[in-house]
């Protein structure tokens, strides 16, 4: 969930959409641009036990402890993994690798391990149509990787036992909420004012709009965010720290009316982080948790957020953006990548829910290297130009 991220009541009236049934696939003769068939739904939802809760209780601070890390008990090869794949094929060069025929529900312990280890490399991985990977599944999965994270503040599933389960839940009288944030504001990397923030976060999708509808998710790579840095910059950064957050996101909650179950904190992380898989270095920054840069007057750290912010938000060839069909799981790395949901599928239902195991405490091992150098000298990977003083020619 992004960071103050307020749900009020707002009734649509569907009615005046002119909205139909779903009563099979659209035929290309009804076609209607930028309109799809809107799915209705009644007292049987299949997913009811799912719908989001906010429980009335009280927990205690999370206690530090000890994480080993799956993934470096994964093959560099992937080949447990991969000996059941039908179909790979990575997205861009930075981030974003779609994966078929592979089960969630039914790996091996070395398939888990090798999952890790590609999901530490690439950032985010999708797959299609994990009908057998229901919640249950999802967690056993995550508790696998990590002890899980249960939320202070965001919606559990009626279900009881399943408090370390976050519900995404958009219905058709949910409201449009972009009004209230900069675009760039809803980028973020999950619960990163934890100590010990996540590490592998999977998220499936239940119920959401058709092909076309709306409600892709766009995930943004920290390590090649770091490498579009100069030399200079990546250097100054490594000695800064910069505060994360919880105080906001549960100041929204409370004045929903909601109870913060876990009191909010505040905790300092290194600006650039070492992943313990790859050994490569990324930035450790998020537009909805970083408040203030540690150590510096507060017109620079302004700055530097600001421009962090731009590096992040803006840049295309550090994204991957993903659109979702039914029973779809995306898996990624929370301390490499910052992601954001979009809006615009109204008045599409949208149900999901995200699982995320807890990492280590992020440190910065000055021996690490950068992706875009490790992969240069594996792969003669050509090095991105830094010098913005040359002649400028662009054409796209």
């Amino acid at each position: 969930m992004a960071p103050g991220l307020i749900e009020t009541p707002q009734v649509v009236d569907i009615s005046v959409l002119n909205v139909k049934p779903v009563v099979g696939p659209q035929s290309p003769l009804s076609y209607i641009p930028g309109r799809t068939v809107v799915e209705q739904y009644d007292e049987t939802y299949e997913h009811e036990d799912l719908r989001p809760n906010f429980p009335d209780v009280k927990w205690t601070p999370l206690e530090e402890h000890d994480h080993h890390d799956k993934g470096l008990l994964g093959d560099p090869q992937f080949k447990s993994l991969l000996k059941s794949a039908t179909d790979i094929r990575d997205y861009n060069p930075k981030i974003g690798t779609e994966i078929h025929g592979i089960d969630l529900a039914n790996l091996t312990d070395a398939q888990k391990n090798d999952l890790a280890r590609l999901i530490a490399t690439r950032g985010v991985v999708f797959f299609r149509n994990q009908k057998n990977f229901d919640i249950d599944a999802q967690r056993k999965l995550g508790q696998y990787f990590g002890r899980l994270h249960s939320h202070a503040t965001t919606a559990t599933p009626r279900r009881e036992g399943l408090e370390d389960v976050h519900v995404v839940f958009s219905g058709e009288d949910s409201p449009d909420l972009r009004a209230l944030f900069k675009p760039s504001f809803l980028w973020h990397s999950d619960v990163t004012y934890e100590v010990q923030p996540p590490s592998y976060t999977s998220l499936k999708v239940l119920t959401g709009p058709p092909r076309g509808g709306g409600g892709d998710t766009l995930w943004s790579s920290q390590y090649a965010a770091y490498d579009q840095l100069s030399a200079p910059m990546q250097k100054y950064l490594e000695g800064l720290t910069a505060i994360h957050s919880a105080h906001l996101q549960a100041q929204g909650s409370r004045e929903l009316g909601r109870t913060v179950r876990r009191e909010p904190i505040n905790t300092e992380h290194p600006l650039v982080r070492t992943n313990p898989v790859t050994g490569w270095k990324a930035l450790f920054f998020n537009p909805g948790f970083v408040t203030k840069i540690v150590g510096i007057p507060k017109t620079e750290s302004d700055f530097i957020i600001s421009y962090l912010n731009e590096i992040v938000a803006t840049s295309p060839e550090l994204h991957a953006r993903f659109q979702w069909n039914k029973g779809d799981v995306a898996f990624w790395d929370n301390r490499v990548c910052n992601h954001t949901a979009t809006y615009g599928f109204a008045p599409h239902r949208r149900h999901a829910v995200r699982v995320c195991a807890q990492a280590e405490k992020p440190y910065l091992d000055p021996n690490s290297r950068s992706q875009e150098d490790d992969l240069h000298e594996r792969h003669g990977i050509p090095k991105a130009g830094k010098d913005g003083a040359g002649i400028v020619n662009y054409n796209d």
